[in-house]
Formats: C-alpha cells, structure tokens, sequence
C-alpha cells in the first residue's frame, strides 16, 4: 500500500468532491466489456491485498465513506483513492460493508484453494482420500458462498447445515460414484482424468444453489439506478445464483485439466522417476498458476452489479418511475461472487 495512504490521518485537510474527479462509486474499468471486468476482478481477487494491515483497511474505508458523502482528503493522491478503493473492494462486503473474513476473501482464494486441489489431483487415491479432499473442497467452498453471497436474502443457521450436508453428500456421492466406475471399467480410460473436475462441477453447482436458495425462493434486493431499493426479486435470484455457479465451473475447469496435462509432460521423465518428490513444487506451481489465472477470467463473465430489464422480472416491478417521474426500465443488483 502506498505510504502516503498508509500514513494520512483522520486530520487531512478535508474539500468538496471537485468537478472532475473520478467517479469512485464504479469501477476503475468498464464493466460492459469482457476485457475490462477482467481487469477489475483481477484486482478484487489480488492476494496482495491480504497483506494490508488493520490501519489501512481502516484508513481506506474512511476514505470511501467519506467520498460518498462528498468529501475528499486534499493530501490523498486520486492514486491512492484507487487503492483504497480496490482495498475495500476486496475486503469488506458489497451489501454489508462488514469486513468478510479473510480465508473466505476472494482475494484468498487462490491461497485457500491451492494446497485442496492439489490434494484432489494426488494420484491412485484410496476411496477414504477421495471422500477426504472431496469433503474439504465442498467445505470451502460453503465457506467461501456463504460469506461473498447476496447478503439481502440471508440463511439462518439451520438452512446453512441443511445446505451444507446436501452439497457434501453430493460431492462425495459423485466422486466416488465416477472412481467405482472407473475401476469397474465402466467409465472411458480416456476420461479418467477428468473424474475430479466432473465432481467439483456438478458439485459446486449444487453447492451454490443449495447455499443460496433462499434467494431462489425470497428474491434479492434490486435497486433503480439511483441505488433506491425496489424490493426483492425471485427472478433476479435465479439469474444471479446461475451466474455465479457458471462461473465456479469455468474456475475448475483449467485447475483440474490443466495441472494434469502438464505434469504428464514431466512424469515420464528419468529423473522424476527417480526423485518423485521433485514434482511436488512444480505440482503446485501449476495448480496456483492455473488457479490465479482462471479465477479473475471466470468471475468476469458477468458483472457483479447486474442490469437487467424490468419486462424480464416480477409484474410488480412493472410500470414504476423514479424520482423524476421517468419509467424504470432497467434494474440493478449485486449477483454476489
């Protein structure tokens, strides 16, 4: 973090936002292009970010809370309010402003996931190992739905173990359904490879949606593009709730393919023949590297603050103005991540 940011004091010399001054309350980069969400989740899912330290994740909250109150710090360089805001991007909820915590950050993801996947892809597995990293996954990835989903439908406790348990007994039901198979002959040689990936998708998708199924049968908030609340949507839940579980199976596909195609090109090899332990390190360089790079490009294929067209949700939404007496055709929400 910059030091000038890092340093600044509650006591800065306080203005008015002036004309011309970024507008902070979007994202640095456009949202209506592939190229550009890219570019933003690249910095919400920044693991460097999980170095900053209490002083300035405080200090970069004060500095967005602030400017949405129209104020600027006249000793804060329009650099550092793009940090602080990526700061606070990739700490604090989008619906709360509650800081998530930081394993299920998605600025951690990448840390969180790494060392599973790699236990996932570990080699002629017994069927315990299997139910084991199958079992971990899943509760990660509970973990990780439960803290980044749509905070204006929220679960009780019981609904969470409820979802919990189904989306665990799914994963370790497929898994090890596919090895049986596999070891029965059943299952195309050819595929075998792909077994983990096949049960972290169908898995995962169940996971999201049993997660966030109250925003399935509640609805999510949905606001005009003043940010006034419109009231909750079922459809606009759907929506979200697809969009987020495509975007989980996007994320395993080059984790769980890639690594093992790369490393075949090493296995066969006379000296990691003899020093197996050597493709340790490269295993999970591959897995990071596949992981850093599948997550920003997946997340991004849809925005994070959704706009969809009245006509396409509930009757209700139909018809209403805004403050100036305009119709609404469009509405926004936050699909979660």
């Amino acid at each position: 973090m910059d030091h000038q940011l890092a340093t600044a004091t509650v006591v800065d010399p306080v203005d008015r936002v002036p004309a011309g001054f970024p507008d902070l309350s979007r994202p640095r980069y456009s949202q209506e292009t592939y190229l550009g969400r890219v570019r933003h989740f690249i910095d919400v899912t920044d693991p460097r970010t999980l170095l900053a330290s209490e002083a300035e994740l405080q200090r970069a909250k004060q500095l967005m809370d602030d400017y949405k109150n129209g104020l600027v710090h006249s000793m804060v360089g329009v650099e550092d309010y793009w940090r602080a805001k990526k700061l606070v991007s990739a700490t604090y909820h989008a619906d709360t402003g509650e800081k998530v915590f930081l394993p299920f950050r998605m600025s951690c993801f990448v840390p969180t996931n790494m060392f599973v996947l790699f236990g996932m892809l570990m080699p002629n597995q017994s069927t315990a190992a299997i139910a084991f990293w199958q079992w971990l996954n899943q509760s990660v990835n509970v973990a990780v739905n439960y803290a980044n989903a749509n905070k204006t439908a929220p679960m009780s406790m019981t609904e969470t173990a409820a979802a919990y348990a189904g989306a665990v007994t799914t994963s370790c039901g497929v898994a090890l359904g596919l090895n049986h198979l596999a070891e029965r002959g059943k299952f195309p040689r050819r595929l075998v490879g792909t077994i983990p990936f096949a049960a972290v998708a169908l898995a995962g998708t169940a996971n999201v949606f049993l997660m966030r199924q109250k925003e399935l049968t509640d609805g999510i908030m949905v606001t005009d593009e003043q940010g006034r609340d419109l009231g909750k949507s079922a459809k606009a839940g759907w929506s979200a709730v697809t969009q987020v579980s495509i975007s989980r199976v996007a994320t395993s596909f080059p984790c769980l393919v890639v690594p093992p195609l790369v490393m075949a090109q090493f296995t066969h090899r006379a000296y990691f023949k003899a020093n197996p332990r050597m493709l340790i390190p490269i295993n999970l360089a591959v897995v990071a590297g596949s992981l850093m790079t599948a997550l920003p490009c997946a997340i991004a294929l849809f925005p994070q603050q959704a706009r969809v067209a009245v006509a396409d949700l509930e009757p209700k939404f139909h018809g209403l103005r805004d403050e100036e007496g305009k119709p609404i055709t469009h509405v926004y929400y936050n699909k979660g991540l």
